[in-house]
């Protein structure tokens, strides 16, 4: 079978992460096949925030955690979070950063990495809060949260993907 194929049947979502940081030359690798995603009329439209800063690594999770109205943390202690936004003036951004996240998680699963999508970016990036936090990093312009794709060497074993459910193949001949 061709080997991305076989990745992307075998990638699984990780829950549980070793405190080690990745090095930041397999971060660029995988942000750069995060940016080779494809775009609505090739827009290129998302754009990727690669957290590895403690701080505001822990300041992301209480965001998102007070969004899912937990205090618990929504990245599973993962030590890096890329934040796919994209841009909300092209009408395929939510798809544009979905294609991106999907890339970013194919390729951290290339790499050993272990990675999972973190939802609730939108409500983050919404809130004067998180507004007022992209505007801190310096990023400007009106973007829709898409995801968190969190990052980090698994603590446990990845799964064995589940069968897959029948009949959601409908053909016509």
């Amino acid at each position: 079978m061709n080997e991305i194929i076989q990745a992307m049947k075998e990638r699984r979502s990780c829950r549980k992460y070793q405190d080690a940081m990745i090095p930041k030359e397999d971060l660029e690798e995988i942000i750069e096949a995060g940016l080779y995603a494809a775009s609505g009329m090739g827009k290129q439209s998302p754009i990727i925030v690669a957290v590895t800063n403690k701080e505001v690594r822990d300041e992301l999770s209480k965001m998102n955690a007070s969004a899912m109205g937990s205090e618990n943390d929504p990245f599973y202690g993962a030590p890096v979070v890329l934040i796919v936004l994209a841009d909300k003036s092209v009408r395929t951004e939510v798809y544009d950063g979905s294609l991106v996240m999907g890339n970013l998680m194919l390729a951290a699963d290339a790499k050993g990495i272990g990675s999972c999508w973190i939802h609730r970016a939108k409500e983050e990036f919404e809130s004067e809060e998180g507004k007022a936090l992209l505007k801190r990093l310096g990023i400007e312009g009106d973007y829709e949260g898409i995801g968190h794709c969190v990052l980090g060497y698994r603590a446990d074993e990845k799964p064995v993907p589940a069968p897959r459910k029948e009949n959601r193949v409908f053909w016509c001949e």
